[in-house]
């Protein structure tokens, strides 16, 4: 596929201003349009929105990928390496209490990939990947 399709996700939070200074101001999302009940964000140019419905938050089951304990619900980006190194170091600086601390997984195997994992304040799990070379995204 070479057209670009911007995906569009909807998820649960339990607080929608909690939800705005995360996405805004941690991640630098644009806010998009937005209610009493939800908020859309440009997710370096996918839309997600946040929804409230708090009954619908909470913990996840994790599956074990490289040694790690890997949320089975989440969602994410891959971005250049450079840009994920600049994240990666910002998250950092910042206090984030990472769910897997920013490392390169499959490390010499088909596939290889820098990745991390955080929460946002509702418990969704994010990952932000990049591969040194973006033809191994599909990797078998």
């Amino acid at each position: 596929m070479s057209a670009y399709h911007p995906f569009h996700l909807a998820f649960p939070v339990d607080d929608l201003e909690a939800a705005r200074g995360f996405y805004l101001g941690v991640l630098g999302c644009a806010e998009g349009r937005s209610s009493a009940e939800w908020v859309d964000f440009d997710f370096y140019g996918h839309q997600i929105v946040a929804h409230l419905a708090p009954e619908e938050t909470g913990a996840v089951k994790a599956n074990a990928v490289d040694g790690h304990g890997v949320p089975c619900r989440h969602f994410g980006i891959v971005l250049p390496m450079e840009e994920w190194h600049v994240l990666a170091q910002r998250m950092t600086e910042a206090g984030t209490a990472f769910i897997i601390e920013p490392y390169v997984r499959f490390k010499g195997e088909a596939g290889e990939q820098a990745t991390m994992f955080f929460a946002d304040p509702a418990g969704n799990a994010i990952e932000v990947k990049a591969f040194a070379d973006i033809g191994q995204l599909f990797a078998r």
